[in-house]
């Protein structure tokens, strides 16, 4: 999005950033208006915030700020840096006595459209306690700006028109801006009861989002996909087909939750069809290896790789394998796909290590038969070495199967392995046998660390664990020592703690939890 905005909307926009932070110190009663009356029914994307919070929520956000970022009050401190601001683009603003007596509870912002690459026609709408106090903050906005402004009406509702086109105007209790006249007016015609708040999808999407929560953005995927040209890359649309999910009339909702000591990000969206929850995610992540700088588990993986084979089975691989051919060509080479997915239940991925020479990444598949997975390792062997791959070696002793070496990967083969019902895919035979330790060892349920995220998540499996200092560590060795953007971002990266990620579904829809624990442990 490039916004054209200067004078008097660079202020006012600054200001609303302000209060987004908490500035003016304090709650307001607000009207409790929705932001979203405002905004065109078929918005792609809305954002809605508390520009106001007050009591546990302003608490936590304030917790947060000192935590992350050494401010005692994050209010304050952006009202300050916004008046200094104004004060060297000589316009003077006084946030107390100019916009804190008009500023409401809410405020949102809208797009008209996606073209695939950027939203334009963005609109925005901040509620008012005071519509007078509002009308005069522009006019003295738009005087301190110099520019000629046209003034124009549109069902009632009068406004100003910039030289650069930017419209501004109070709506029903809202100070509005929007980018063109058009959508402008848009907004009035959505005040007058055709708007996205009246929209079942909207209502349907925002009523699962946690209440306690500081801004959501709605994203209404379909509308994203025919803005953008209507059309769904094949590859990608096999990729959503396996994974169950139908985008063309999906919506989606991620929600911001701010506590004393951590952040958290909900994703509440009716994309994935028949989502389910199953607690034994937990146990399943729970049993890899204590010191795992990063892990994910999945107890639906078998179903899920069935899913992608038949999707693959029906599409054929263009220019290799026709459609309805690639099962039978396996079987025939000895690996029955149906059958692996039949006995494979769980996966579990992790990484260890702190150089580029300790790292350790390995997949771990369970199976339900110590036979079949013998028989598909063997299977995949038996493929790679029929294609000529070089540098295949059998692997035997304490696993069975065999390793090739990449030079992409680094100075590690990719290793294949079965033990009993367990397969591994590791990057070096280290990796691969400390998978399929299976919990043999000290595993991440015993560490601390995990502990206290997979509580952060409540009631909600944790399925996806980051632990934020040993992260950190892998990823300074790894990253290139003059990458300028993570050497801005690791003195923030630094206070995460741990990242923890869940999922579960309730009345046809699927939630995604991400929690970053904030502290500042090293």
């Amino acid at each position: 999005m490039a916004p054209r905005m200067k004078g008097c909307r660079v202020l006012l926009l600054a200001a609303l950033a302000a209060a987004l932070a908490l500035a003016g110190c304090g709650g307001g009663s607000g009207s409790g208006s929705d932001p979203a009356s405002v905004a065109p029914p078929d918005a792609p994307l809305f954002v809605e915030a508390t520009l106001r919070p007050e009591g546990r929520q302003k608490a936590d956000v304030d917790a947060l700020a000192k935590k992350i970022a050494g401010v005692d009050d994050l209010g304050e401190f952006i009202v300050e840096e916004l008046e200094k601001k104004a004060t060297s683009s000589h316009e003077e603003l006084d946030f107390a006595r100019e916009v804190e007596p008009w500023l409401g509870e809410k405020g949102g912002i809208s797009f008209e459209e996606y073209d695939g690459e950027d939203f334009n026609g963005y609109a925005i709408a901040v509620e008012t306690e005071d519509t007078s106090a509002a009308e005069a903050f522009l006019a003295k906005r738009e005087k301190a700006s110099g520019e000629h402004a046209r003034s124009a009406s549109s069902e009632g509702v009068d406004y100003e028109v910039q030289e650069d086109g930017t419209a501004l105007g109070v709506i029903e209790g809202f100070l509005a801006v929007a980018e063109t006249e058009a959508a402008f007016k848009a907004m009035v015609k959505a005040s007058n009861g055709d708007s996205l708040a009246d929209r079942e999808s909207y209502a349907s999407a925002v009523s699962a989002a946690p209440s306690d929560a500081l801004a959501s953005a709605y994203v209404d995927v379909g509308a994203l996909i025919d803005q953008a040209g209507g059309s769904i890359d094949p590859n990608t649309k096999l990729f959503l087909e396996t994974a169950g999910i139908e985008p063309r009339n999906a919506t989606a909702t991620a929600s911001l939750v701010p506590g004393s000591d951590t952040v958290e990000i909900d994703l509440t969206t009716d994309l994935v069809e028949g989502s389910t929850t199953d607690s034994r995610v937990s146990e399943v992540l729970g049993e890899l290896p204590a010191g795992s700088f990063a892990a994910i588990a999945s107890t639906e993986f078998g179903k899920r790789f069935g899913e992608a084979i038949d999707q693959i089975d029906a599409n054929g691989i263009q220019g290799q394998v026709p459609p309805h051919k690639f099962k039978s060509t396996l079987k025939a080479a000895g690996i029955d796909l149906e059958k692996i997915s039949a006995s494979v239940t769980d996966l579990g991925v992790f990484a260890e290590g702190s150089s580029k020479g300790s790292l350790r990444v390995a997949a771990v598949l369970t199976t339900g038969d110590a036979a079949e997975a013998r028989r598909t390792v063997s299977g995949i062997g038996f493929l790679v070495r029929a294609s000529g791959t070089p540098g295949v070696t059998a692997v035997s002793g304490r696993a069975s199967g065999f390793s090739v070496p990449d030079a992409e990967l680094g100075p590690k083969p990719l290793v294949v392995v079965s033990k009993g019902d367990r397969i591994a895919i590791g990057y070096g035979l280290a990796a691969a046998l400390r998978g399929l330790a299976g919990g043999s060892g000290p595993t991440l349920a015993e560490d601390p660390t995990f502990k206290e995220a997979a509580a952060a998540l409540g009631d909600t499996p944790i399925g996806g664990f980051a632990d934020g200092p040993a992260a950190l560590r892998i990823a300074s060795a790894l990253v290139s020592p003059g990458s300028e953007d993570f050497l801005k971002a690791k003195p923030y990266l630094k206070k995460i703690d741990y990242l923890a990620i869940g999922s579960g579904a309730s009345d046809g829809l699927a939630t995604v939890k991400l929690i970053a624990g904030i502290g500042g442990r090293e």
